[in-house]
């Protein structure tokens, strides 16, 4: 039996677009060197919304790519705004 049948499908480019829309072109290069699966972005979209607090109140707390994931997807909210 192959190794690649017991690990998750690696997402698209086409599914991950589908998931998290229109984003900065590098964040989505950086996604999809993760080589996550469809259910690690799905999981990342929806902490990095701000709905994370719901499912760590499940047991479902942000760990390995997840967490890669929605920090690459929040990098720009966590920086402050440039001084002029």
């Amino acid at each position: 039996m192959p190794a690649e049948s017991s690990n998750p499908t690696v997402i698209s480019a086409d599914q991950l677009r589908a998931i998290v829309g229109d984003i900065d072109e590098v964040k989505f290069i950086e996604i999809l060197e993760l080589r996550p699966s469809l259910n690690e972005v799905e999981q990342a979209a929806v902490w990095a919304v701000g709905d994370g607090d719901v499912l760590a109140k499940e047991g479902r707390p942000l760990t390995g790519k997840v967490a890669e994931i929605v920090e690459i997807l929040t990098a720009d909210e966590e920086e402050p705004p440039p001084v002029r």
